[in-house]
């Protein structure tokens, strides 16, 4: 029997906090093992409780979420963490981009989209909302420096389709492949590209103008 993924929720406002845990509740395989009202007794609830991922609201009192999501990530590298923000995407998302945070959504997100991208997080598909990929592109400036990475044409087709929202799985039925080999292609792209995840190597061939996005 495979566990359910455990999840911290750590929101100021608690009717954010409760209306989250009801609908991850609704899915058997998520579990809502705790919440915290602002990022200090987030990171002891995250120390104590030992979640798989973190959902973690960027404004709060005391410390906010960006401090919080640095500071877990230092301390307990295995937690996975998921930004949610109500506001609108500012600067504050490229440092969390660049310090290796997995995902980052708005609150406005879907339920089903939400446990998608917990998922996808977990499986180690590092999810960015749209919003958040085009702000994190305005911020960057173009770069002369070509990519050394050498990709194979399919690699670089994968990486293409890796800039967008589409999971692994999706991906293959678009390519017309299985989704094992879709994940060996990524897994190739990170290792050439020298990136730690899905996000950053998509930013990182951004800056060096091998792939673009449209929209």
């Amino acid at each position: 029997m495979v566990e359910p993924i455990r999840i911290l929720i750590v929101d100021d406002h608690a009717v954010v906090r409760k209306g989250l845990a009801m609908v991850l509740r609704l899915e058997p395989s998520l579990e809502v093992v705790g919440e915290a009202e602002n990022g200090r007794k987030g990171l002891e609830a995250a120390k104590s409780l030992h979640p798989d991922i973190v959902l973690v609201d960027l404004i709060m009192p005391e410390m906010d979420g960006q401090e919080m999501a640095l500071a877990l990530r230092k301390s307990n590298p295995e937690i996975k963490i998921m930004m949610l923000t109500g506001t609108e995407v500012d600067d504050r998302v490229y440092d969390l981009v660049a310090a290796g945070i997995e995902g980052y959504a708005l609150k406005n997100i879907e339920p089903a989209e939400l446990m998608g991208a917990i998922r996808s997080v977990m499986r180690g598909e590092a999810y960015l909302h749209p919003d958040v990929m085009k702000k994190v592109l305005e911020r960057m400036k173009p770069s002369q420096q070509t990519l050394s990475a050498a990709l194979t044409p399919r690699e670089l087709e994968v990486l293409e389709y890796m800039s967008t929202p589409n999971t692994y799985k999706q991906i293959a039925a678009q390519l017309g492949i299985g989704e094992e080999t879709v994940r060996s292609h990524a897994k190739n792209i990170l290792e050439k590209m020298k990136q730690p995840n899905r996000a950053q190597a998509v930013l990182a061939a951004m800056k060096s103008k091998l792939i673009r996005v449209n929209g």
